[in-house]
């Protein structure tokens, strides 16, 4: 007989923090289950670190097969953005998409989508982070019966704050204790009314934890001095314990012989591609197509000490308080920018930005005529992609730039005989580019996505070229001899992704307080699959990992 398959995701979650907190004591369940079984990292894929794990996790493929690299598109032969959302999984389906063979519950999965070749419920979008798709179940009904009989998640497209707004970032403290309290309680119901093949649900709340709490958690991060001191406890930690001690609650409900697979796809560091993917990189290219020119947060002379770090801003509104850093000639423009009360600001705002000749657009307008991001700095820059040779992609992990080619954007500037000698030219460019605070080297890589400016291939990322930056320190200020200083800037987010996650597997024939080494996210729904004694699909990238007692003595 199989044994049930208990898997339950942590978004996001650190393995290196994670580690520590359960060597200390702080994670009883995790530990428990750790020392009674098997643990590993898990490797994923270095760029595109945000937005693709949970696809990679589903599918069981690269996003080199499935063809998705993020919930926003370029749409080519123009010059707009698009919201693609979730994967559509037609050619890929969800692993656990298992017809009638096997039983599967699934509860708040994120990035996944309803499957009619599921046997058993599905809950998408309760509480998840970024779900990427409208809140829904089948069978229907029981999206809203969950609800009123345990309630809704507060923190559902809610679970977010600057971190500067220490108020705001606080608010999230209750907000996910009780998302983590009722998702327990929900997914307790969901395993008493069935026997399962698998059930599987992921804790959201861990990854707002890292968005949210990084700063006040790590004292890596720059801003841990400011902010620590004026909080009481440790808020992340505290929201890991929460969700350690709903882990005990649900598996409390669980079959006795059941297999139980604790796991994330990748983990969490200090922000170190925020500010530079959605502020620094479009305001670097902006700089280099218009010499002379400065968009956005034009910073002290080289070789002069940086401003202090931001650590109040002045609006208590992240995008208010950039924008308020645009260049303008007019000096009373920019004074006014800078200092107006917002809702003044809001009433000349169509005055202050007024031009004649295309220019950035400011977020209050663009959110006026497009829901696609438009608190990301990068977008402002789309009026003036068209005259750029090169233009930042709206991002929420590494940088992605496109180039504007003759022949394949409708005002494309490079021709494709100058393509390959532009991009090494502007590639030497970037990797001139330094923090200014600790002079470390802001890109510590290039990936170049195509082999050629003609090539079509539909599942190729957008961007042509992809920067993953040093992850040594959350930076909030650059500088570079070809374009001068940029910031400081505010940091947004404390918390920022990183392409390692972990696996903890504890159950039947499992091996007992054994570190197996490593493997990487696409051996997890193979692993899963073995353990429930399901087929595994050919075209699956990954292996199972060797957590069998007998696999490990074998090996």
């Amino acid at each position: 007989m199989n044994k049930p398959v208990i898997a339950i995701g942590l978004d996001a979650a650190e393995p290196s923090v994670l580690e520590k907190w359960m060597s200390q004591g702080h994670l009883q369940t995790m530990r428990r289950l750790r020392d009674q079984g098997t643990y590993g990292r898990l490797k994923n894929f270095e760029a595109f670190s945000a937005e693709t794990p949970w696809t990679t996790f589903l599918t069981g493929c690269s996003p080199h097969t499935t063809g998705y690299w993020s919930p926003l598109g370029f749409r080519e032969g123009s010059y707009e953005c698009y919201t693609k959302a979730a994967y559509d999984y037609s050619e890929y389906p969800p692993f656990y998409a298992l017809g009638e063979d096997y039983r599967v519950a699934v509860f708040d999965m994120p990035q996944t989508r309803l499957s009619e070749k599921v046997n058993g419920p599905q809950v998408l979008a309760w509480g998840a982070h970024s779900p990427q798709v409208a809140s829904g179940s089948l069978p229907a009904s029981l999206f809203q019966e969950l609800v009123d009989k345990h309630g809704e998640h507060p923190g559902l497209h809610k679970d977010y704050a600057v971190c500067l707004d220490l108020k705001g970032t606080l608010r999230l403290r209750k907000v996910l204790e009780t998302g983590i309290s009722r998702r327990a309680t929900i997914c307790q119901d969901l395993l008493q009314r069935g026997s399962w093949d698998l059930f599987l649900t992921v804790f959201g709340e861990a990854h707002a934890l890292g968005h949210n709490f990084w700063q006040l958690s790590q004292p890596e991060h720059p801003l841990y001095e400011h902010f620590s001191s004026r909080v009481s406890g440790d808020p992340m930690l505290e929201g890991f314990q929460a969700i350690d001690r709903a882990i005990g609650k649900i598996l409390a409900k669980a079959p006795k012989d059941a297999h139980v697979v604790i796991f994330s796809a990748h983990g969490m560091g200090p922000n170190t591609m925020d500010t530079p993917s959605t502020t620094f990189l479009p305001e670097f290219l902006y700089r280099l197509s218009f010499p002379g020119k400065f968009g956005l947060a034009n910073g002290t002379e080289l070789g002069t000490p940086p401003e202090p770090i931001i650590t109040k801003m002045k609006w208590n509104y992240w995008e208010r308080h950039l924008w308020g850093t645009k260049y303008d000639p007019n000096a009373i423009k920019r004074f006014l920018r800078r200092e107006m009360p917002t809702k003044l600001f809001k009433l000349i705002e169509p005055w202050l930005d007024s031009s004649q000749e295309p220019d950035l657009i400011s977020p209050f307008r663009l959110a006026k005529q497009t829901d696609v991001v438009p608190f990301q700095p990068a977008a402002w820059y789309a009026p003036v992609w068209h005259k750029m040779k090169a233009f930042a992609l709206p991002s929420f992990s590494e940088g992605y730039i496109r180039i504007n080619l003759q022949g394949r954007e409708p005002q494309g500037l490079v021709p494709e005989s100058e393509y390959d000698a532009f991009c090494d030219e502007l590639i030497q460019k970037l990797y001139a580019l330094k923090d200014a605070r600790k002079g470390v080297p802001m890109v510590k890589d290039i990936i170049r996505t195509r082999k050629s400016p003609t090539e079509r291939n539909c599942k190729l990322s957008d961007a042509d070229l992809v920067l993953v930056w040093q992850d040594e320190y959350a930076t909030d200020v650059v500088e570079s001899p070809d374009v001068g200083r940029i910031g400081p800037v505010p940091h947004y987010r404390s918390g920022s992704h990183r392409p390692e996650g972990f696996i903890i597997a504890n159950g039947p024939g499992i091996a007992s307080g054994v570190d197996f080494g490593g493997g990487h996210a696409l051996d997890l729904p193979p692993t899963i699959l073995e353990l429930m004694g399901a087929p595994i699909p050919e075209y699956f990238e990954g292996k199972p990992l060797p957590l069998l007692a007998k696999e490990l003595v074998n090996g």
